[in-house]
């Protein structure tokens, strides 16, 4: 057991703000009309401020972030404190902590507060870290273990496996550029890039990793869970699970008169559901007015899926565009009830019915107290294994020949969402990924992608049939987004639009 009290030079804000490298472009221009649109759209009703103490819930948010970093990247606790998850625990919040206990032996972090509160997380199993209700000492569920139905990743072939070819690269791949993008993507060294893998083709033709950490090494991923999220539901719309345009059945809206049942799930899945969920990146938004729901659904441990459930409509479906957490809530609270109407192990489902044919071993979701996953975020992955998810996007959802998301939808991912392009801003698309509609990124428009706090990124451009991974250690988000962007340059030189 390591055990440390809190310190300035361990916990004191070193960034100018604590919520840098939030997971949203910032606001454009024209705000006034998109809040002007959508005060003239916006229902009767009230916002509930979500119960308990912020700097608890924060400090939750900091445990669970610790207990994740350490013991399943592997993380030195230090470093761990001063370098990663600003997006649930703030680090300008991390300095009230007056002790702080690192139990190795139980995997367990425990963070107590001033007046005594103690906040705890434990590793639970193939479920990654927990943060534990106050008083609690282990989640309300039972843990599940995972393990791979896969070969044996030195043997086998990418991309099941990571063994790779070693016959030469493609002619029209110029690998001097390549290797450019990749000294890039780490310059300069305060970006702290943890990995950065690039595929061609679906061959992984570059990648490389910060002392520490290798191709297997589950890395935080933050939002990035959103299109794992629009994923696993695709996949239970293949199987005739769900329709994408059928109203959400979500138990909770089906009372007659309910206005919620016109939400559809292609309507959640495009940030567009309308759900009363006030979140740091609305345009609007204001820190006094009280905790957020957006944060609160990791940090409250509580159960998520009744919380985003219980919201009642600000709009009418379809109609405005926000980032909020509520739809991927949502979205994740219908896997679990169309997981489990199958009859199968809803914990097991990712791996078995996505993970096992992508060849995915280092991905890691994790859960609130009750078991939910809370893939709006909590997710560790290797960038190997977000490659592999890329990839399945550029094959138009196909995997070893068979199909696993739905013709079309990978249009509909990469489309801009109605509701979203109604407010001007041709930014988002469906099943919670990002487009690269105002060039967000130096890379053609086609390009669509994953997003997380702190500078994730997995961005597939089909015109280069290329994919993109870079990971990284949240302080040093900034920096990184301009080490990408200045990569991206590279690799888009490196191969001609159309793939030569």
């Amino acid at each position: 057991m390591t055990r440390r009290p809190a310190t300035a030079a361990l916990l004191l804000c070193a960034l100018s703000s604590c919520e840098s490298g939030a997971d949203t472009p910032p606001a454009d221009d024209g705000q006034a009309a998109l809040l002007a649109r959508a005060d003239s759209l916006a229902l009767p009703g009230e916002w509930v401020v979500p119960p308990g103490d912020p700097l608890a819930h924060a400090t939750a948010g900091f445990a669970k972030i610790l207990c994740s970093n350490v013991f399943l990247s592997g993380l030195d606790p230090a470093f761990a404190a001063e370098h990663t998850g600003f997006f649930t625990a703030p680090r300008e919040q991390r300095r009230f902590v007056a002790d702080t206990v690192v139990d190795r032996e139980n995997q367990r972090v425990h963070l107590t507060l001033p007046d005594g509160t103690v906040r705890s997380a434990k590793r639970h199993g193939g479920q990654g870290c927990v943060a534990l209700p106050v008083g609690e000492s282990e989640p309300y569920y039972e843990a599940v273990e995972v393990a791979p139905n896969l070969p044996d990743p030195e043997t086998a072939p990418w991309p099941l496996g990571d063994l790779l070819p070693d016959d030469p690269m493609p002619a029209d791949l110029d690998m001097d550029l390549v290797a450019q993008a990749v000294d890039a993507a780490f310059d300069p060294p305060d970006a702290l890039t943890a990995a950065f893998v690039v595929t061609h083709r679906g061959r992984l033709v570059a990648e490389r990793y910060r002392e520490g950490v290798d191709h297997s090494t589950p890395l935080e991923s933050w939002s990035m869970g959103k299109s794992l999220t629009g994923t696993l539901m695709a996949v239970l719309i293949q199987r005739g699970v769900y329709d994408l345009w059928q109203p959400a059945p979500v138990p909770q809206w089906q009372a007659e008169g309910d206005p919620r049942r016109k939400i559809r799930i292609g309507d959640v899945m495009r940030m567009s559901s309308g759900l009363r969920f006030r979140a740091p990146q609305d345009p609007d938004f204001d820190p006094a007015v009280g905790y957020a729901d957006h944060i609160y659904v990791y940090t409250g441990t509580a159960n998520s899926f009744e919380w985003a459930a219980s919201k009642d409509l600000q709009w009418e479906p379809n109609t405005v565009g926000r980032y909020r957490n509520s739809d991927p809530v949502v979205t994740n609270y219908l896997i679990r009830l169309g997981v489990e109407g199958l009859g199968e192990s809803y914990h097991e489902f990712p791996q078995r019915a996505l993970f096992d044919k992508l060849g995915i071993r280092n991905l890691i979701a994790e859960t609130d107290p009750y078991g939910n996953f809370l893939l709006q975020g909590y997710e560790f992955g290797s960038g190997r294994d977000w490659a592999r998810l890329g990839n399945l996007y550029l094959q138009d959802g196909v995997a070893g020949g068979e199909r696993l998301l739905p013709e079309g939808y990978v249009d509909y991912v990469s489309e801009i969402a109605p509701a979203w392009a109604a407010d001007g801003r041709r930014i988002y698309g469906g099943g919670f990924f990002w487009v690269n509609g105002e060039g967000r990124f130096p890379v053609p428009e086609d390009a669509f992608y994953m997003a997380g706090a702190g500078g994730q990124t997995t961005l597939i451009v089909p015109s280069h049939e290329m994919v993109v991974v870079r990971l990284g250690h949240y302080s040093g988000a900034a920096l990184g987004r301009t080490a990408l962007d200045n990569a991206l340059r590279l690799l888009m030189r490196a191969t001609p639009e159309g793939g030569g």
